[in-house]
């Protein structure tokens, strides 16, 4: 049993040589010892002597779960939980009741690492079928990480989150916090799904998102679309004048109209079948008559119905022709996804329901299709005006109940009742200086 100073990096060389198993024990914290198998599996132990002489041995953790700084750390605080236990007996002999003291949490040691969590279930995981998984790299390396990749999964809770919303907020923007949020919330769900030990209830649910208020609601008019059809048709990219007007008639994101194939649209029925939305899965839109039409125009030179000439495959990307063209039109502000918030604008100014934006849009809460569905003041003058439709008379004579008999008018000024007490001296003067005033003569 060879006694050593135990580090983390000599802890990853060692080995059980020819036996089965091999036990160091380290030479800075009394009782702490390693356990190497011959199978490579390495795990903590504390021995210690108990009140009856005896020696115990417990299991803390592996290694490949916990580091060796948070282990010496645990095996002080025990041994401080027991000093103090010991000077509470000693103080108290007879065994009186003692005020209430707080009683210190045995911690879920095998309860793994955040980041090895991550590391060996979540990013494997989420790798098979997850769209962004290069976004949630990205977040974890430089967000979740190097916030609470230290920390166990059971030692993480609303205050920490709290603590990373107040530190991230001077420096980043709500909505980058919200995805943070929001992924936390996703990598405990799945933890408590998967029985991870340690964790018994999501700990991060119930924290609230940040108010983004940074949402930009762009919507074109009728007069701006005109301007636009104008510009893009002047373009020297010679696609600009399909791509610009096929946003704008189905509502469809950039990529979606992009890589579209002529496969995809059925004339018969008039959908426009989409393979591969956002959300994961195919998705239907309407054919209009005006969207035909301008199918029916594009030349067939490819499978690809929006495909780059040079190349006959899909745009990368268009923005300097289309940036072009709307600085042409006067319309700096717009962005090409600007197109689709107008789509739903157009949809529901013209009396649509909501439902019906959100199943053409493809959205999957209805919260989402509100964010589009943005009325003009003209719409909503028009809708207020809709209580003077339905009650005409609101302001009129109104119409006498036919079992009421016919009231008379009352007379439009009453003549004042005579007073049958005798006013007071104090209240004629009063009276009368009201009355001089009134007529402007000097009292």
């Amino acid at each position: 049993m060879p006694v050593i100073e135990l580090s983390q990096r000599l802890l990853e060389s060692l080995t059980s040589g020819e036996k089965e198993k091999e036990d160091f024990f380290d030479s800075t914290t009394k009782g702490l010892m390693v356990q190497v198998r011959a199978s490579g599996r390495k795990t903590f132990y504390f021995r210690e002597r108990g009140e009856d002489g005896k020696t115990s041995q417990v299991k803390i953790a592996d290694v490949d779960h916990i580091r060796l700084n948070e282990v010496r750390t645990l095996i002080k605080q025990r041994k401080a939980a027991q000093t103090h236990a010991a000077l509470a007996a000693f103080a108290n002999p007879y065994g009186e009741t003692p005020a209430a003291q707080p009683q210190l949490k045995e911690p879920d040691v095998a309860s793994p690492l955040l980041a090895t969590f991550v590391r060996e279930a979540y990013l494997p995981y989420i790798r098979t079928y997850k769209r962004s998984y290069s976004c949630d790299v990205s977040l974890l390396n430089n967000h979740v990480l190097p916030f609470f990749g230290d920390k166990h999964l059971y030692e993480i809770g609303k205050t920490d989150l709290v603590a990373f919303i107040n530190t991230r907020r001077t420096t980043h923007k709500p909505g980058t916090i919200n995805r943070v949020i929001i992924l936390m919330r996703y990598i405990y769900n799945l933890a408590l799904k998967w029985e991870t030990p340690g964790v018994d209830k999501n700990r991060i649910s119930g924290t609230p998102l940040l108010e983004e208020g940074n949402k930009k609601e762009r919507f074109l008019t009728s007069e701006e679309v005109d301007r636009l059809v104008y510009c893009v048709k002047m373009s020297r990219n010679p696609m600009l004048r399909y791509i610009v007007p096929g946003l704008i008639l189905t509502g469809a994101r950039k990529q979606e109209l992009l890589k579209s194939r002529w496969s995809d649209f059925d004339f018969d029925t008039k959908i426009w079948r989409i393979p591969m939305s956002k959300s994961g899965r195919a998705r239907h839109v309407p054919i209009s008559d005006a969207l035909a039409l301008l199918l029916e125009s594009i030349p067939k030179t490819c499978e690809w119905v929006f495909a780059n000439p040079k190349t006959h495959k899909p745009f990368t990307s268009f923005f300097y022709s289309w940036d072009t063209a709307r600085r042409q039109a006067g319309l700096d502000d717009v962005r090409v996804h600007d197109l689709r918030h107008s789509f739903a604008s157009f949809l529901v100014n013209n009396g649509r329901s909501l439902y019906e934006v959100q199943r053409i849009l493809g959205h999957t809460q209805i919260k989402t299709t509100q964010r589009y569905a943005h009325l003009d003041q003209n719409s909503l003058l028009s809708a207020v005006n809709e209580i003077t439709r339905a009650a005409p008379n609101i302001l009129g004579e109104g119409s006498r109940p036919k079992h009421l008999p016919e009231i008379t008018r009352a007379p439009a000024v009453r003549t004042a009742r005579e007073s049958k007490r005798k006013a007071c001296p104090l209240e004629l003067e009063m009276i009368a200086r009201a009355e001089a005033l009134r007529r402007g003569i000097a009292f």
